[in-house]
């Protein structure tokens, strides 16, 4: 047991140089805390600030609202009939979006939203200067929703050193040497044992035929 252990009171003498010592090393350093708001705070490229919505590619499928499990999202939509197009043509449906609201006072921020929206329709903002004195006004309807979007940044460039994508390899890439076997002959219908023994030539040599020997009268 040490020297240092065995004191029942206070820390020793030479645990207190050690954090006078180390105090003293970082006096001269200069300070890491960022002042904010005097400051910005420098952000990571793909930080999760606010959600943005790009309502133009919404169609109401209800697939961001269904999979958020804190049930956040809030859609309101109604169907609508476009006129045919063309003499003869059929009436067609879509959904016509009336409300997207998102409360964020209930939001963790995973991002399951996000990603499970097949038409890009919600996109990660780095701004997080929303906070507010009443709750109420975390919830965030599509209006509001839509004026993060200029604040989404561009989407990161690929990787040079990356696979290329699977469905521009197969037209780019050039073409392989295709194996192929040798094509069988077709396979010869059974014949029946007397037809095969008349079809098979005689190949054994012939013999003379045998004569009787002469005998004079």
């Amino acid at each position: 047991m040490s020297q240092q252990a065995k004191k029942p009171g206070g820390i020793g003498i030479p645990g207190i140089l050690k954090g006078l010592a180390t105090t003293a090393r970082t006096m001269s350093k200069p300070a890491h805390t960022a002042e904010y708001p005097d400051a910005p705070p420098h952000l990571p490229p793909r930080s999760r600030g606010v959600i943005a919505l790009l309502e133009e590619n919404c169609t109401s499928c209800m697939l961001c609202a269904r999979e958020c499990p804190d049930w956040c999202i809030y859609i309101d939509s109604h169907k609508e009939t476009i006129p045919a197009t063309t003499p003869g043509g059929r009436e067609r449906q879509r959904n016509v979006l009336d409300r997207f609201a998102i409360d964020f006072s209930l939001c963790m921020y995973c991002g399951i939203c996000i990603e499970v929206c097949p038409f890009d329709a919600l996109h990660w903002s780095p701004e997080f200067e929303y906070a507010e004195l009443d709750i109420r006004d975390l919830l965030h309807e599509k209006d509001r929703l839509g004026q993060w979007m200029p604040t989404v940044p561009p989407p990161s460039a690929l990787d040079e050193h990356s696979a290329e994508a699977a469905e521009i390899g197969a037209t780019t890439r050039p073409g392989r040497l295709v194996r192929t076997t040798p094509a069988r002959p077709p396979a010869s219908r059974a014949t029946p044992a007397g037809q095969q023994a008349e079809s098979a030539p005689d190949t054994a040599p012939e013999t003379p035929p045998e004569t009787a020997p002469e005998t004079g009268e």
